[in-house]
Order: C-alpha cells, then structure tokens, then sequence
C-alpha cells in the first residue's frame, strides 16, 4: 500500500498550520514523523486519519484520490491511527476492547464470545503476543495496552498504523516489547508513522524520517545518513546544544532537609538535603519511589514517619495548600491529568495558583494576573492565540510551558519538576533547560525528577539514584554518567 499526502494546507483562524505539505508512505517503511511541539505534525496526522478536514491538497491510496471526512473512512481504507491516549477500557477483557464497535454475534443476536476469543487468540499467534485474551485490561502494564491496541488495528487489516508518541510513559523494557511489535508489523508489509520526541528511539527503529518545522516540510530521507544532532537542527533551525550545563555552583543556606522519611512499601529511611541554588536529580527505573517522595514532601501522599526541614526549621506538611504556603511549588508528571485543567482557557491554568494572592476580598485582580503571565510567556517562549483560548487548543510541549508558567508565578523556595520535559521537542526542552538553571541562579532550590539519565547528567548538579524506594547512591562529577546511574538504577552499588 501507498499512502501519498499532496500540497495539503490547513489553517485554524489566522494560523497558517500546514503549508503545502507532501509526504508520501509505503508499506514495511517505519517513518519517523518529527518536529516542534506546534510545527503541525498531528494536524497532519488528522487530517489523513479523517480527524479533521484540509484546506486544500489531496490524499491518494495506490494511486486512486480518495477523500477522508470521517475517522471511519480512513479506517476503511486501510489506516488506523493509534493515539498517545490509548482508547482501551480497563473494565473490559482484551477480548472485548479488540472487537469494540464491531462485536461477533450469534445466530440469535447474543455476543459470540467464544468466536472472539478464538480470533484474538489467532491474532496474538500471528503477531507473536504472547496474551490470555481473557485478561482484563485494566491488569495490563502501559506496553502490553499498545499492543493490544496494534493488535486491534491490524484486525481491521489496517495497511499503515500511526503511532502518536508510543513510548513517552514507558519502562526500557515496555519499550524493547513495543519496538519488536513493530518490527513484526514490518514483517507483515504494514507501513508505521512513527511520531516521536526521542531521537535516539527514531534511529533504533526507524528507516525514514520527514522533519516538519512551522508548517512546512523542511527535511526528509532515510535515517541511516544521518545522525540525532541533523535531525534536531532540521527540527528546530539551528544547532542544538547536548553537552552539560555546567555553570559556576554556588549553593546558599539549606532549603530542603527530611531525615528517615518513610511511607508504607513506596519509600523508606529516606534522608537527604538540597540548599538554595542548587539542582538536584533523582532518578531510577519506574517503580523507584521518587514520584510518591516528592509527593509526601508536597501534602499530596502521607508519610509513616520521618521528619521535614525547611529554612532549618520543621514543619508538618498535612495538606498541597500548606506546602505552596510553605514556598513548595510541584509540576506533577502526568500533565493531562493532574497539570491541566482542560474546561478553563489558558490564562486560567496560568494563574489558579496565584488567585489567593493577587486577590483582594475574594475578587481576583486580572490584571495583574496578566502582566504576570506575560513575563512568563517571553521567557518560556510560549506559541499560542488568545489568552482566552482553550488549555486543548496548545501543542503539549506549550501546555507543559504554561503549568511551568503557573508555579514560576507563585515565586516558590524550592520547585519539584517531574518529568519537566515529557513529550516536549528538543526546542522546548532548550527553553525550560534554561528556565531551571535562571531559577538556580536566583537561589531557588530546584529538584528534577527524570528517569532519562542524560536530562540528568545535562542540567543537574548532582543526583540521587533511587532503587525500588530507597536512596541508592549520590553521583556528581565524573561519576555523573549513564553507566554509574544505570548501575546503582538497578541496585548496583557505587565502586
């Protein structure tokens, strides 16, 4: 099968997303689909999944025009489009979700759930899945639902899959399970629009690449000539920086204490201490417990027993409240669900945790609240329309700009980020990269969570490696490297 985009142009408003855009697939080619967060790759996207309509353009199929106005259209010709949100049901078998919307039945009308059973089983052999179709979802690890969800693409004989940021919430090991499915469904002739902000994963697994920037498609070929560093220029226009961040280290008085901190099997015995202008790591594999730490430290989980320090003074953090009040700030990992709020617009999320302060007698002064956002907006280098438009209305690398823009606002002792960069381009990384480092500079004790060894050897001063809820080692230094981190990650001690 050949998938062949021509000239497409789509606009929103005044905003010229797509310009003139050609692209063209064949089947068993893995193609990287890369660009900025707003560089217009998942309009694209949509429009050949039957999302949303183009301007102007055409869409061939083996050479015959064809138009896509409904999502079931593109499905019936063979394309099935996999979203970064999986559409699985947890509360549903595997058997189930695959035939959702187009069940088996009987002679009489019941659920043939035998026969369902029988052809999930069949599929699962011909794509090498070793899965009991009977198990429940929801008793799935994040890897296992992609695949459930290749799986039920390729039940609906779909010739090309595209696949929306497949790995962002995923383990090493997900990951490897997820690359070898691909590789099966390359086997089988399927073409794989890959879209992706991991430029190592795009050349693991990717032959082809096409590199969008502000609309328009600025670089393509095959992956084999070229290297992380050419794509990341071709991204963002220029050369992007990977070595360290290293800057003069200048800690002041101690922010942060917490000696023997426990909770439950989540963490224990944990102590530690991080002063004003430093940047502090932690990191692990998933499962290590920083998340849940960081979380008690912040009022959201509790803690068995242990004690916490701030400015050299204890305190008892019962509530997220408290802690903001304290000059705690925390951007949580998951930004849809726990970042965002997606019924208000975008200066609304830029400013909810501010509204105490800037209000007087309940009355919130917007004012304010404006200039302050748009100090944030020119340092954060945010893209988007109005101030009134929707949360959703942002590419997710901008909407992780303004939940970073909310906190900043709240002029926080000491900042939590975790997973500060997930799903954002190499760009917009840049750009909070140096937010962290101003912050430090203006003696903020900032603490990055990451499970990516190399955010954390670029940006942080030292780091603490977690290992199945316990403080493994401390790295700084020389021994700042992936293979020490990897080491103490799953439980190796240091030398």
């Amino acid at each position: 099968m050949i998938i062949e985009m021509k000239n497409i142009v789509k606009s929103f408003g005044s905003n010229d997303v797509l310009k003139n855009v050609s692209i063209k697939l064949k089947g068993g080619d893995v193609c990287a689909l890369l660009g900025e967060n707003g560089a217009g790759k998942s309009t694209l996207m949509n429009i050949l999944g039957g999302v949303l309509n183009m301007d102007s353009g055409s869409i061939a199929v083996d050479g015959k025009e064809v138009e896509f106005n409904t999502p079931a259209q593109s499905q019936a010709a063979g394309i099935a489009f996999i979203h970064q949100e999986l559409n699985l049901i947890n509360d549903l078998p595997i058997y189930e979700n695959m035939f959702l919307g187009r069940e088996l039945k009987t002679k009489r009308g019941s659920l043939d759930l035998d026969k369902m059973i029988q052809e999930t089983e069949k599929m699962f052999q011909n794509m090498n899945v070793d899965l009991d179709p009977r198990t429940m979802v929801g008793d799935l690890d994040a890897s296992y639902k992609q695949i459930v969800e290749i799986c039920r693409a390729m039940m609906t004989n779909a010739s090309i899959i595209i696949m929306d940021e497949p790995t962002t919430s995923l383990t090493e090991q997900e990951i490897n399970r997820v690359f070898n499915m691909m590789k099966t469904l390359q086997e089988h002739n399927v073409g794989i629009i890959f879209i992706s902000h991991k430029l190592n994963e795009v050349m693991q697994i990717c032959n082809r690449y096409l590199v969008l920037r502000d609309g328009n498609l600025v670089a393509e070929g095959n992956v084999s000539e070229v290297t992380t560093n050419d794509l990341a220029r071709f991204m963002v226009g220029y050369d992007v920086r990977t070595e360290p961040l290293l800057r003069e280290k200048k800690p002041g008085t101690e922010t942060l204490r917490v000696e023997n901190l426990t909770y439950n099997h989540s963490f224990r015995d944990i102590s530690f201490s991080i002063h004003s202008g430093e940047i502090v790591g932690f990191t692990g594999l998933l499962g290590d417990g920083r998340s849940e730490l960081f979380q008690a430290i912040f009022g959201a989980e509790k803690i068995s027993s242990g004690k916490i320090f701030l400015n050299g003074k204890e305190v008892n953090i019962t509530s997220t409240t408290k802690a903001i009040h304290e000059g705690i700030a925390y951007l949580p990992r998951n930004r849809k669900e726990n970042a965002i709020i997606k019924d208000m617009d975008i200066i609304e999320n830029a400013s909810i945790v501010t509204w105490p302060r800037f209000s007087k007698r309940g009355i919130i002064n917007t004012k304010k609240h404006k200039e302050t956002f748009e100090e944030q907006r020119t340092a954060l280098r945010l893209k988007m329309g109005e101030l009134t438009d929707s949360i959703t209305s942002l590419s997710g690398g901008n909407q992780q700009k303004v939940v970073l823009a909310k906190w900043l606002a709240a002029k926080p002792k000491l900042l939590i980020l975790d997973n500060p960069t997930q799903g954002v381009d190499v760009g917009a990384k840049e750009d909070i990269y140096d937010i962290i480092l101003k912050l430090a500079e203006e003696d903020i004790a900032v603490v990055v969570l990451s499970s990516e060894a190399n955010e954390i050897i670029r940006v942080c001063d030292r780091a603490l490696v977690m290992y199945h809820g316990v403080i493994q080692g401390e790295v700084s230094g020389n021994q700042m490297n992936e293979h020490t981190i990897m080491s103490l990650a799953t439980g190796g001690k240091l030398a």
